[in-house]
């Protein structure tokens, strides 16, 4: 296995990002545009009315899938109705580009030594939406945080809320059924649930256990992004919201998980980052999946390429010297 993988790109010096921004081919305010799917890539403020409007043309979209840096990087922890205000703007113009039966899922912290921040404030902004609220679903992760004296911390939440009156796709987890009974009349015969149902497989609910947390063993992995989300929850999403050649949004692209997952399950997807770096690592997560069939770089890095060996432990990248490298050729990029 590899052991090349980039320090957390939220908590290294910006001097790491500096090294890498010649190696990215976005600049803040471009699009890129992929010719064989159709996807789009902008380097674009979720909360730019005119960017937002360019990256979208003409189109409507009916899933969107966020997942918001919520106070991690972007906002200091104790102004939560400054990072609520944030999420107003990027909610309003999301419901704008939406089609008029369309989802939309918000992945959101909950803070439990903050009130549970920004989770309640961020419910209640919602209230004061135009959306529908349909489900609060809880993913749990393997593995978490605690302490001797609480419960151990390994719930994701995520928000589902719709406009009109969208599809919705039933969706089957992997676990097998193994319970017999409740039973019904159908027919006239006395029928037991396992004779009743569509799949040998429970449906999924709003409690998600059956999914991996990401990890540097795991093939999916992209070093550097702090919130990676696994792909099998973003298909989730995608399967049960959308239909074949929707189109999805995603205005916190991050690793580009909900790009390669649309890629994948043959939907076109339109997803922006205000950060080059992460914009060009959602590029190439894409490009590496169709060259290789690999959905990330396990223990390695996006720009490994690039790069030589990160020293992990000093937060610090050796990079080939850039002087003697061209940067990528900025190609497909809309103005």
């Amino acid at each position: 296995m590899k052991n090349n993988p980039l320090p957390r790109l939220d908590q290294s010096e910006q001097q790491l990002k500096k090294q890498l921004l010649p190696y990215c081919r976005l600049h803040p305010g471009e699009i890129w545009e992929d010719e064989i799917s159709g996807h789009r890539v902008g380097c674009l403020d979720a909360t730019d009315s005119a960017a937002i409007t360019e990256l979208m043309g003409k189109e409507r979209a009916k899933l969107a899938i966020h997942d918001p840096p919520y106070n991690v990087a972007v906002f200091d922890v104790q102004h939560v109705s400054e990072f609520i205000d944030w999420c107003q703007r990027w909610v309003s113009l999301t419901y704008n580009v939406l089609a008029s039966d369309a989802s939309i899922y918000i992945w959101i912290g909950a803070d439990q030594n903050n009130g549970f921040q920004p989770l309640p404030d961020f419910m209640i902004m919602m209230r004061g939406q135009r959306f529908l609220s349909k489900s609060f679903i809880t993913m749990r992760n393997q593995r978490g945080y605690g302490t001797q004296k609480n419960w151990m911390a390994v719930r994701q939440e995520l928000l589902y809320y719709v406009k009109g009156a969208p599809k919705f796709n039933v969706a089957y987890t992997d676990i097998p059924k193994v319970l017999r009974g409740y039973y019904k009349t159908v027919k006239g015969e006395v029928t037991e649930n396992l004779q009743r149902s569509k799949s040998e497989n429970i449906r999924a609910s709003n409690v998600w256990v059956d999914i991996q947390q990401v990890f540097y063993r795991m093939e999916e992995n992209v070093s550097g992004c702090y919130a990676q989300k696994p792909l099998k929850s973003i298909e989730r999403i995608i399967g049960s919201s959308s239909d074949l050649h929707d189109l999805v949004i995603d205005y916190f692209s991050h690793s580009g998980t909900t790009l390669l997952a649309s890629e994948i399950l043959n939907r076109r997807c339109f997803t922006v980052d205000v950060d080059p770096v992460f914009a060009e690592i959602t590029i190439r997560r894409l490009e590496h999946f169709r060259a290789t069939g690999r959905t990330g770089w396990q223990n390695g890095n996006p720009f490994e390429h690039d790069a030589i060996e990160f020293n992990t432990g000093e937060n610090q990248a050796n990079l080939h010297e850039t002087s003697s490298i061209d940067p990528l050729p900025v190609q497909n990029v809309l103005l």
